[in-house]
C-alpha cells in the first residue's frame, strides 16, 4: 500500500473542493465587488486628484501609478480579512473544522488548503484592477503575466497572516485592532497613491518592510519594466509565505487539537 505522506494532494484538493462548492453560492457579489472597486478608485484618485494636481509620477500617468498599486490593496483586502473572519466563524461558530478533522485530516493539510484556496481567489481578484487600467490607457505587456504569480504569493502570506490572527483572538470584536493596527497601516504606506520616496526617511526605510510594497513594486516592475532587485522582493515574499505558513499551523494546532 502506498504510505500516506505528510500533505496528501488528495485531502487538501478535498477540502478546496468544500470551499469552492461554498464560494459557487456567492461568487456573483464577491466578483461585482472586486471589479467595481477599481473602478471607483480610479475614478476618485486617478481621474479627479490626476486631473486637477498629479499629472504623472516618475514619468507614470496617475492613473496608471495608482491603477497598479490597486493591485496590492485588492490582494490584501481578498486574503487578510476573509482568512481572519473566516477562520474565527468556522472554528468558532460553525465548528466547521471539528467537522472537517473528525475525517481523515489534519491542521497543516487543514491550514494548508485555506491558505491555497485564499491565495487563488486573491491572485484572480487581484488581475481586476490590472484589467480596468487598460481601459484607462495601460498598455498590455506580456511581463503582466507574472502579476498573478506575484498575487499569489504575497496572498498567501496574508492568508496565514489572517488564520494565525483568527486563532490568536478570543473575540471576533478583537480582529478591529488588527485591521487598524496592521493592515490599515501595510495599506496607507505601500507607494499605492503616492511614491514612497516623498516620505520622511525614516518610514521610507519601513516601507522596504511592507509585503505590500513589495508587491506594488512587483506589479509595476511588470507593467513598465523589471529591474533585477525585483528578484529579491520576490524571493523575500515568497520566505515570508513560507515563515507565515508554519506559524498558522502552529497557532491552529494549539486551538484545534491541544
Amino acid at each position: 500500500m502506498k504510505p500516506v505522506g505528510r500533505l496528501e494532494p488528495a485531502v487538501i484538493l478535498a477540502v478546496m473542493g468544500r470551499e469552492l462548492a461554498n464560494f459557487r453560492t456567492f461568487w456573483k457579489s464577491t466578483v461585482f465587488t472586486s471589479t467595481f472597486e477599481p473602478v471607483v478608485y480610479l475614478l476618485a484618485f486617478g481621474l479627479g486628484l490626476g486631473s486637477t494636481l498629479v499629472a504623472d509620477v516618475d514619468g507614470i500617468d496617475y492613473v496608471q501609478f495608482v491603477g497598479t498599486g490597486l493591485v496590492a490593496t485588492a490582494v490584501v483586502f481578498s486574503s487578510a480579512l476573509p482568512a481572519m473572519f473566516g477562520t474565527f466563524v468556522k472554528e468558532r461558530f460553525q465548528r466547521t473544522y471539528d467537522a472537517i478533522l473528525a475525517a481523515p485530516v489534519d491542521v497543516e493539510e487543514l491550514v494548508t488548503a485555506e491558505m491555497i484556496w485564499i491565495a487563488l481567489k486573491s491572485a484572480a481578484f487581484g488581475c481586476f484592477p490590472l484589467i480596468v487600467t487598460m481601459l484607462f490607457g495601460l498598455d498590455p505587456k506580456p511581463t503582466m503575466l507574472l502579476v498573478p504569480v506575484f498575487s499569489f504569493v504575497t496572498a498567501l502570506a496574508f492568508g496565514a497572516f489572517g488564520i494565525t490572527m483568527a486563532g490568536l483572538v478570543t473575540k471576533i470584536d478583537q480582529f478591529n485592532y488588527v485591521t487598524t493596527l496592521v493592515i490599515t497601516p501595510l495599506f496607507l504606506v505601500a507607494g499605492t497613491f503616492f511614491p514612497i520616496d516623498q516620505l520622511p526617511h525614516g518610514f521610507q526605510i519601513a516601507a522596504q518592510f511592507n509585503p505590500l510594497y513589495q508587491l506594488v513594486e512587483l506589479v509595476r516592475g511588470a507593467c513598465f519594466g523589471l529591474d533585477p532587485i525585483d528578484l529579491l522582493r520576490f524571493t523575500g515574499l515568497l520566505a515570508l509565505a513560507l515563515v507565515m505558513w508554519r506559524v498558522a499551523i502552529r497557532r491552529m494546532t494549539r486551538r484545534l487539537v491541544i
